[in-house]
């Protein structure tokens, strides 16, 4: 089978049986259509390529300038790509499977204390009572802070977050149903102060004739139709800076951070973060248990019956 034909059979598995996510199916297609380009340069199909033309396409890409943990995706796709020519008998062997993966240092992920936190949703509130604002800079600052609300409220991956229907608005649950990656569903509780700042901004959603019947809950001019996440996290920063905060620590994915690190500093038990997350591995997770260590040392001080 030809390279181009099998990356697309491929990725039509992905889709189907996997259930993987557009962003996902993209990000593999450009992988894997990268290490063809550097195998054709080399006379092979990459269909056909020996260990020797893998291990040499990652010493390319290193030579190239891609971190560790982008050439480590690189080979994941690469060997997800040939484990599905061996299952399907395209070929009798994985050329993937005596290479090892870049090492890699995994970094902490950064995190706003809860005090930065209070400052940022206290600006953004704050910003939806100006009165004499222009329609549009209101209904922009009531949908920042709805956003920000749930966001630190559940915790929903950025994509997870721009993209909720309008439907989760809609209801008096106290739980949002959120498909996340995979087409994997979870529930996620959302607090009352989350639902309020949703329900200000849909009131006045809804009074614009030009989103009626609209399906999603922030609605854009874009290719999807719903807020691109470039532009929410542009506001983001713009609100960070109003707040007095340093804006280069602050980002859609650092308030997700925040959700998981406040919730297991008071106490929330590692395996209920990891579901509310939606990881499906708890050494996902577990990253986050450095934020614990301040508070085991506390706990230790004030009870240890020989603490200082």
């Amino acid at each position: 089978m030809r390279t181009a034909a099998a990356i697309e059979t491929f990725l039509e598995m992905m889709s189907a049986e996997r259930g993987a996510a557009q962003n996902t199916l993209e990000s593999y297609r450009r992988d894997l259509e990268d290490a063809a380009g550097f195998a054709s340069a080399a006379g092979v199909q990459l269909t056909m390529a020996e260990p020797a033309t893998i291990r040499a396409y990652l010493d390319d890409i290193a030579g190239r300038g891609y971190a560790a943990t982008s050439q480590a995706r690189r080979l994941s796709a690469l060997r997800q790509f040939f484990r599905f020519l061996y299952t399907e008998n395209i070929r009798t062997d994985d050329p993937t499977g005596t290479l090892d993966a870049p090492r890699k240092d995994r970094s902490l992920p950064k995190i706003l204390s809860e005090a930065d936190v209070e400052k940022l949703l206290g600006r953004a509130e704050l910003e939806t009572l100006d009165t004499t604002a222009p329609a549009g800079d209101h209904l922009r600052a009531l949908r920042l802070h709805a956003l920000l609300e749930i966001l630190y409220a559940t915790g929903l991956r950025v994509s997870e977050l721009v993209g909720l229907p309008v439907t989760v608005a809609r209801s008096d649950h106290r739980f949002l149903m959120v498909r996340g990656k995979g087409s994997k569903d979870r529930m996620v509780p959302l607090s009352g102060k989350a639902r309020a700042a949703m329900t200000t901004y849909l009131a006045v959603r809804d009074a614009l004739p030009n989103l009626a019947g609209n399906p999603w809950l922030f609605p854009a001019i874009s290719e999807t139709g719903f807020l691109a996440r470039q532009v929410f996290a542009r506001e983001l920063k713009g609100l960070a800076a109003r707040a007095g905060l340093v804006t280069s620590a602050i980002s859609p994915h650092v308030l997700r951070h925040a959700f998981a690190s406040h919730l297991l500093q008071n106490g929330a038990d590692l395996r209920a973060v990891q579901q509310l997350l939606g990881h499906s591995d708890i050494s996902t997770t577990q990253i986050y248990t450095h934020v614990m260590e301040e508070r085991l040392h506390r706990l230790v001080t004030e009870h240890h019956p020989l603490a200082d």
